[in-house]
């Protein structure tokens, strides 16, 4: 079974994305993503250059991790299960692999493409407990390390836009105030 193993960052976009527009070895997509009324299930139409593909995603919680199963499906397909959708988002992902790591840098946008909340997640091997050190291109955007499997973190939940606003103030006023995110 494919296993799931990621911990995210959250970041600040202040410059960020062009930065990562401008870095060699770096792909960029774009992606629409929608929810189901069947907990755990996704679809996702991902627009890489001119290249364009749906993708149907099935996660559940097993035995303390996540298994993920992934599938292409037909424009068809992804059409006729967008009409089903509850929530939806659309971010733009930069993606790059490190050794034994893939990581995936989120900016979630708006219907007018600004960004309301960007997140960097590192998938690693299934029996790594502690990520890596964050590419040099990231730890200056650091704004803190999301807690294991804290839902707030999740892009189902971050597909709210005030929900991802209010995360964010959170998030800073617990820095200024020299806290945790709890």
């Amino acid at each position: 079974m494919p296993i799931e193993n990621e911990r995210k960052f959250v970041l600040k976009d202040n410059g960020l994305e062009a930065e990562l527009a401008a870095r060699p070895g770096v792909t960029k997509s774009f992606l629409r993503q929608a929810y189901l009324d069947v907990s755990g299930m996704r679809i996702r139409s991902v627009e890489e250059g001119r290249s364009l593909r749906h993708v149907f995603t099935y996660k559940r919680p097993v035995d303390g991790q996540v298994v993920e199963i992934e599938t292409a499906i037909s424009t068809e397909d992804f059409e006729r299960l967008w009409s089903q959708r509850c929530e939806t988002l659309q971010k733009v992902r930069y993606s790059w692999t490190d050794g034994p790591f893939h990581w995936d840098v989120d900016f979630f946008k708006s219907d007018d493409g600004h960004t309301y909340f960007a997140q960097a997640e590192v998938e690693m091997p299934e029996d790594q407990e502690e990520p890596p050190p964050l590419p040099p291109c990231l730890a200056g955007h650091l704004l803190t390390m999301a807690p294991v499997g804290d839902q707030r973190f999740t892009s189902k939940r971050l597909a709210d836009r005030a929900h991802a606003e209010k995360l964010m103030a959170d998030i800073k006023a617990a820095i200024l105030a020299g806290g945790r995110i709890e």
